[in-house]
């Protein structure tokens, strides 16, 4: 067995999927990300929700504000989708370059989608506008039904909503968000090249034992929830494959630890501080590093229709202790992996 290496310097990486919220939070958290990544992919699930090219582009410009002097950081901006989405505004916004990708939220799935899609049906018109533009979709893949179990929500949304819209409108490119299942892999694997899918680093760790077994683990609680171990493994198979279909998307979504340790604590895991090393640790686990720069660096530009990155970021193998708190503004914020021992340090960026 080949040793794996002590240091790593690959294409500089972008997240393909994460929360940044607003205001002082927001603030205490996007340099974490701009240190790690050269652009990401920004939720607009705050409240109000981003649904208009007008909020969108004041939002980018408070995100910006945020980044540290001297980071060269980009942060690709998405409309919330609703019932009463504005096709024209979200082509224009798309054509100015505001709007990279559109959010599907069915309602009710997650933190602040109240506002989200009660039947996909509603939008079908805005959704073949952005299959002629050539606009992305990207999709928060669980039902609501009270009658769903919630460990099933992802499987049901792929057989009752996501394969009927793929088979509908075949030239629409959808991103299939923080996948958790097998059947999830197994659905993105026989699709098209026009689908494809984000990994979270928290679903290549954790299976739902994590959350439950020992008592209630709030910091381990996200949405989609962690599944059964034979997910995971499924998950780390396809992340680690070198199939093009598969990049990095963190989901990273910070709470206070009050708001996460509360009597109906919030979803979400906050990864951004150690995110690289978290998923590099998956892929030397995997005996796959040499597929790493894909996953992180080029499947996602290359969905997306961007350019790859012209920096590269070089990490090295040395052991340090993840911090059981971070700055999050208003309040701390508890951060993946808090307290445990990762293997690599993220220690250059070059731009």
């Amino acid at each position: 067995m080949t040793a794996a290496p002590e240091s790593l310097t690959i294409r500089r990486p972008d997240d393909w999927h994460l929360h940044f919220r607003d205001g002082a939070t927001m603030r205490a958290v996007v340099p974490h990300t701009a240190t790690q990544f050269a652009r990401a992919i920004v939720m607009p699930n705050l409240s109000p929700p981003v649904t208009t090219s007008a909020q969108a582009a004041a939002y980018r410009e408070r995100i910006l504000d945020a980044v540290p002097e001297g980071a060269q950081f980009t942060p690709l901006m998405t409309a919330y989708l609703t019932d009463q989405t504005d096709a024209d505004d979200l082509a224009q916004g798309h054509a100015a370059g505001i709007f990279t990708a559109a959010k599907l939220y069915p309602a009710g799935a997650t933190t602040n989608s109240a506002h989200g899609v009660t039947d996909v049906a509603n939008i079908m018109a805005v959704l073949e506008r952005m299959a002629a533009i050539g606009m992305p979709l990207c999709v928060h893949g669980e039902v609501t039904s009270a009658d769903i179990d919630i460990f099933d929500r992802e499987a049901v949304f792929i057989d009752r909503v996501l394969a009927p819209l793929v088979s509908k409108l075949p030239e629409l490119k959808v991103i299939f968000e923080h996948i958790t299942t097998s059947q999830a892999v197994q659905f993105v694997d026989g699709a098209s090249a026009n689908v494809a899918a984000t990994i979270t680093p928290q679903h290549l760790h954790i299976n739902r034992n994590a959350m439950l077994v020992g008592g209630m683990r709030p910091h381990m609680y996200c949405l989609p929830v962690a599944k059964r171990e034979e997910h995971r493994l499924a998950l780390r198979r396809a992340a680690t494959s070198g199939s093009a279909k598969y990049f990095l998307g963190t989901d990273s979504a910070p709470h206070h630890r009050a708001a996460k340790e509360s009597d109906c604590g919030c979803a979400g895991i906050f990864n951004a501080p150690f995110a690289l090393e978290s998923y590099l640790a998956v892929f030397e686990e995997e005996s796959a590093i040499a597929q790493f720069e894909g996953f992180a660096s080029e499947n996602g530009p290359r969905i997306y229709g961007l350019p790859l990155n012209e920096g590269s970021v070089t990490l090295e193998k040395t052991t340090h202790i993840v911090p059981d708190e971070v700055d999050g503004g208003d309040a701390r914020i508890v951060p993946f992996h808090a307290g445990e021992t990762l293997n690599w340090r993220l220690v250059s960026v070059t731009d």
